[in-house]
């Protein structure tokens, strides 16, 4: 498999043993981008448009996995974001669902077959999607043209109506 074929993934922790164990561990099966902190990762986000799967930390300095998923939503909706945490508190998961449309949720330590798991169904989610943005899009231009057929239709027909009634 060439780099041009391996699912692209960014991973962020501002611990940099992680990152160093986390490159080493995945760079022979996926593309692996590292960010140390968010800054970094926004940079990345920028110049690699083609992430698909985005891991993160909960606890940074700068701000949180949560917080991080949660302001990259607007500019950035495709890619799947799992978040990674060593704590195991409820409330962390809860806002990750709900503020950060967080796809998966690992405890740290990880786990390299949980990781591998956790990003092969996330790169199946994130083809899913795309293809079905897709055919939304051809289903709505179908649908306009069907909306300007109709209403060419019903305007051509409506004259002929409008004469003999005249009449």
């Amino acid at each position: 498999m060439t780099a041009r074929d391996k699912i692209k993934i960014l991973y962020i922790d501002d611990e940099a043993n992680n990152l160093i164990s986390f490159k080493a561990a995945f760079r022979f099966d996926y593309n692996v981008l590292v960010a140390n902190n968010t800054d970094e990762a926004l940079k990345h986000l920028q110049n690699n448009p083609d992430i698909c799967v985005i891991l993160s930390d909960q606890k940074m300095p700068d701000k949180t996995g949560v917080e991080f998923f949660e302001e990259i939503r607007p500019s950035y909706p495709n890619p799947v974001r799992i978040l990674l945490t060593g704590y195991a508190d409820i409330e962390s998961v809860i806002n990750a669902i709900n503020k950060g449309h967080v796809f998966r949720y690992i405890k740290k330590p990880w786990d390299e077959q949980d990781i591998r798991s956790a990003i092969d169904e996330g790169y199946k989610f994130y083809i899913t999607s795309s293809m079905l943005a897709i055919k939304n899009e051809e289903l709505q231009k179908a649908y306009n043209e069907l909306d300007k057929f109709a209403y060419s239709a019903t305007h051509d027909m409506r004259g002929p109506i409008l004469s003999v009634l005249g009449v």
